[in-house]
C-alpha cells in the first residue's frame, strides 16, 4: 500500500467519523436564519433562501480528490464564506487595472454613500479589510444592527477610516455596490465569465442580493449582491465548486486569478491580524486554535460553510452544514502531514 493510499484512507474514516454530524434547525430555513440577526427589529428576510439539504464537503490533496461527505455537487447557502468570493472578484477588477488597493474609493466611481467627510479618505483596502469605520444605511439596514461590529469588533465610535476593524455585512453590502459600479455589471456576471467558467465549474451555483438592491450605471439598472446572508441572499453554491475556487489559491493563481492579487489578499491586516482582504488567517491560531497556523479560510455562520485553504500541505477542504469543523480540520491535517 502505497503512503498517498494509506492517507485517502484515513481522511476517509475522518471524515465517516466527523462530516456526518449535521447543524440542527435546518427543517425550517427562515427560523433559522432569523436567529443568526440579534437586532429582532431588522430581521426581515430581503434575499431569496434555500432550503439547506445536510452536510456535506470535499476534501482535495496535491489536486486531487481524496474524500468526501454528503452530496458535494448539491449548492448551499455560504453565508459569510461569501465574503471572500467578493474579495475574489475584487481580484478581477485589480488585474484589469481598475482597482487600486489603497486609492480612495472616490476617486473611481461617484458614490453617494462615501461623499462626505472623512467617508472620502476611505480606500478600497480598508473597504476589503473592514476597517472603513463607515457608519450609515444601505438597503434599508444602518451598520449598527450588525451584532458582529460589537461582538466581534474593536473599533472606537466614529474612528477615521482605518483606525478600527469590525464585521460587519451592511459594510461588504457597500464593497459589492461599489464593486459593481466600478465593473459596470453584475457580480455574478464578473465571477462566471472570469472564473468559474474558466475553472470549469457547473451551472449550478447563483449569486443574489435583495428585492431592491440596485444601481443605476449608465443608464441601467443593475442588481447588487449581498456579501452575506443574515437577511437572506448571498452566494448559493455547491462544496465541489467552492472547492475549485480554494485550488486556484492555493496554487498561487495563474489564469483566471494573478498571483499578486492571492498573495496581498492573505497579507495580515494591521489591526486585526487574522483578517485581510475578506479571508481568515490562522498564522496566530486566533480563528482556530486546534488547526494549523499555515491555513488560511472562508468562513460563515460560525464555521458551518469553509472553505479551508492551507498550502504547506497542498490541502483544499470545502463544507457545508457541518459541525465541529475545527476538530475536522484537525483531524484531517494530522494524517496529511506538511510537504
Amino acid at each position: 500500500m502505497t503512503r498517498r493510499t494509506a492517507d485517502a484512507g484515513a481522511v476517509k474514516q475522518v471524515l465517516k467519523r466527523q462530516g456526518t454530524p449535521v447543524t440542527p434547525g435546518l427543517d425550517d430555513i427562515g427560523a433559522y436564519l432569523a436567529l443568526q440577526v440579534a437586532d429582532e427589529s431588522h430581521r426581515e428576510v430581503l434575499g431569496p433562501l434555500l432550503v439547506a439539504s445536510g452536510a456535506s464537503g470535499v476534501v482535495i490533496h496535491r489536486g486531487e480528490r481524496i474524500g468526501a461527505w454528503g452530496d458535494p455537487s448539491i449548492p448551499e447557502m455560504l453565508f459569510s464564506a461569501t465574503k471572500s468570493v467578493v474579495s475574489l472578484v475584487a481580484g478581477v477588477a485589480f488585474d484589469q487595472g481598475l482597482l487600486h488597493p489603497t486609492q480612495p474609493v472616490v476617486e473611481s466611481i461617484d458614490i453617494p454613500l462615501l461623499a462626505s467627510g472623512s467617508d472620502r479618505r476611505i480606500t478600497w483596502e480598508q473597504l476589503l479589510q473592514q476597517t472603513s469605520m463607515w457608519e450609515g444605511e444601505l438597503w434599508g439596514k444602518p451598520t449598527r444592527v450588525d451584532a458582529q461590529s460589537s461582538r466581534e469588533g474593536d473599533e472606537a465610535a466614529a474612528g477615521a477610516p482605518g483606525s478600527g476593524w469590525a464585521y460587519n455585512d451592511v459594510r461588504v453590502n457597500l464593497v459589492c455596490l461599489a464593486l459593481t459600479q466600478l465593473l459596470r455589471q453584475p457580480l455574478p456576471d464578473v465571477l462566471r465569465t472570469h472564473v468559474m467558467e474558466p475553472l470549469g465549474a457547473s451551472r449550478s451555483w447563483s449569486w443574489h442580493g435583495y428585492d431592491h438592491s440596485t444601481v443605476r450605471v449608465e443608464g441601467a439598472h443593475l442588481p447588487v449582491v449581498s456579501g452575506g446572508a443574515h437577511w437572506g441572499g448571498g452566494l448559493f453554491m455547491s462544496a465541489a465548486d467552492l472547492a475549485l475556487i480554494g485550488q486556484l489559491y492555493l496554487d498561487d493563481g495563474g489564469c483566471p486569478l494573478s498571483g499578486e492579487w492571492i498573495q496581498r489578499s492573505w497579507v495580515p491586516c494591521g489591526i486585526r491580524a487574522s483578517y485581510g482582504y475578506l479571508w481568515w488567517l490562522n498564522d496566530s491560531a486566533a480563528v482556530m486554535t486546534a488547526a494549523p497556523t499555515s491555513g488560511r479560510c472562508a468562513r460563515g455562520n460560525g464555521g458551518r460553510h469553509l472553505l479551508w485553504v492551507d498550502p504547506a500541505r497542498d490541502l483544499v477542504l470545502a463544507s457545508h452544514w457541518t459541525e465541529n469543523t475545527e476538530t475536522l480540520i484537525a483531524e484531517v491535517s494530522r494524517v496529511l502531514l506538511p510537504n
